[in-house]
This record gives structure tokens, sequence and C-alpha cells, in this order.
């Protein structure tokens, strides 16, 4: 039996019907990926650094895996492939867009990789719906739990549960 791994990953899009994407995402996510262990309510949030465009519904899920970090991301961008992302523009409008956002407690700083997400603590759409599925897990590198930085970040952009 191999070790199981544990992401928390952040799913978000806003383009097309964006509740089918999500859920054709996850529903990737577990063919290629591994289990869904948990998974947070919708989110509706309005763009972030580019402010001119349609609002984004974000998720957060937590799997369980065999893969490593790396073989996580390189499918991870094969699924936002497969689903017609298109990365024209930076912060622009999306299909899908999938962050690690923590794998395990381990911490990752390359070129390809960066992890826990180097923007987690000031990005309010990813701490509302972490938060509610992981809220006391400490982030590796800043040594605070989750329900703390959502309490410290900075960013007050609204972030409402989507019906």
């Amino acid at each position: 039996m191999t070790n199981m791994n544990n992401a928390f990953l952040l799913l978000g899009g806003n383009l097309g019907d964006r509740e089918e994407n999500l859920a054709k995402a996850r529903e990737l996510i577990e063919k290629n990926c591994g289990i869904i262990t948990n998974s947070s309510f919708l989110y509706e949030t309005a763009a972030w650094g580019k402010t001119d465009q349609p609002a984004f519904l974000n998720q957060a899920i937590e799997i369980k895996t065999e893969l490593d970090a790396k073989e996580l991301m390189k499918r991870i961008l094969e699924i936002e492939n497969e689903m017609g992302r298109e990365r024209a523009e930076k912060y622009g409008p999306r299909i899908i867009d999938i962050d690690i956002l923590l794998f395990n407690d381990e911490e990752y700083n390359d070129s390809f990789l960066k992890v826990p997400h180097p923007e987690l603590q000031n990005r309010r759409f990813a701490l509302v719906p972490l938060e509610e599925i992981a809220p006391g897990f400490k982030h590796p590198v800043l040594k605070k739990s989750i329900s703390q930085l959502l309490k410290e970040c900075p960013d007050k952009l609204e972030v409402k549960k989507y019906s």
C-alpha cells in the first residue's frame, strides 16, 4: 500500500456554466488525481486582480492521492487543458482554474510548483472555502491556522455562499 498524500485544491471559474464546469473538474480530479474526501460549498466572488470580468464560482476540495505534488500539478494542468482553459492574460477570465493550496505540510518553491500557494493568505476567495473544510490546518510556512489567516486577511472582497 502506497502512502497517501493529502492535498487541498481550489477550483474556480467564471466562464460558461460555472457550476457545470466545477462539477466536471471534480469528476476529472477523481478520475485522474485521487479521491475527493471533503468539499466546501460553492462561493461566488468578485474577480480578483482584474476586475472587469464576470464573478467567479470557487470551491475548496480535499483529496487523498498517491501522486506526489509535481505529478499532481502535471495532471491538474492536463485537466485544465482538456476542459479548454486558455492562458491568454494574467488574472483573465477562465473556464476553470485549479490551484494546489496545500500539499501535506510540504513546501515547494520552483518555477513549476509553489506550495503552499504563495497568495493563499491574501485571498479571501481561497481562505473562506478552505476554512470551511480545514479551519485548524496549520499553514506550513506561516505556522498559523486557516481560521487565523482568514481573520488577518487584508483582502476585503465579498465571498458569498452560492445557492
